[in-house]
């Protein structure tokens, strides 16, 4: 391959570029630098009745420039969410309510709450835990959150947290925490696997998921997340009590 050669004392392009996008910088930083400090030297020469004027017009601009953004912020806008145990509902969310749906999004996407528990995968006892640490964790969150407005064509991001909580995760964990909690200790010894409720469980369970999941899209929804199902993932199927059962008792009945 042939070299370029270059005359001795000429450079290359590339260079003379460079150089000159140098100089053009250290042009416009000069000028800028002069402009501001011509400004700065007029303001400290104005009379103090001129300084209170600029002062008080500086201020109107910052307020005019402050209600602005909080206008933004706190305009409600109309979100139509479907939820399949709620039906369609029509929300009006702002600024904060979208953070706190964004909130309760990550919290059901990234616990046992809406992903699926294999049967030969975790234990009931992680998964009831986690299901409550989501409780405990949309109260706290709720607990700290100012109140959305209330509009009459509208619900709130509230709603549908509290409707989660109290007809999705109280019911389920009322029920099966203290069942497995007694057999817990009654049989420190035994397996998870002999639990007689234990296919029961996990059935409801999976029930559950599924529910939850509506709400973790209806939280995605009001978020704004794109691509929401691709976050939240595969929905858990329908689980079958009685092949669960048939299972549970082939795996006892093995010596």
């Amino acid at each position: 391959m042939r070299k370029l050669s270059v005359l001795p004392g000429v450079r290359p392009r590339w260079e003379v570029r460079v150089v000159r996008r140098a100089v053009l910088r250290l042009l416009l930083a000069s000028v800028t630098g002069g402009i501001a400090g011509l400004v700065l030297y007029s303001l400290t020469r104005v009379t103090s009745r001129s300084l209170f004027a600029v002062t008080g017009a500086l201020a109107a601009v910052v307020a005019l420039l402050a209600s602005e953004w909080y206008r933004k912020a706190a305009r409600l806008t109309e979100v139509k969410v479907t939820i399949p145990q709620l039906s369609e509902l029509t929300f009006a969310v702002n600024n904060d309510s979208r953070q706190v749906a964004w909130h309760m999004f990550v919290e059901t996407v990234t616990r046992v709450s809406t992903q699926p528990l294999a049967d030969d995968e975790g234990v009931v006892r992680e998964a009831l835990t986690s299901m409550y640490g989501l409780f405990a964790t949309t109260r706290e969150t709720l607990k700290v959150t100012r109140p959305s407005p209330v509009v009459p064509s509208g619900q709130t991001v509230e709603y549908l947290a509290i409707t989660m909580l109290n007809r999705e995760l109280r019911p389920f964990l009322s029920k099966w925490h203290p069942r497995l909690r007694e057999f817990e200790m009654a049989h420190p010894d035994d397996s998870e696997s002999t639990w007689p409720d234990n296919a029961a469980c996990r059935a409801e369970l999976q029930r559950v998921q599924q529910h939850i999941h509506g709400y973790a899209a209806g939280f995605a929804r009001l978020a704004g997340v794109r691509e929401a199902d691709a976050l939240i993932g595969q929905v858990p199927g329908p689980r079958d009590e009685a092949d669960d059962l048939r299972r549970d008792a082939g795996r006892t009945a093995r010596p």
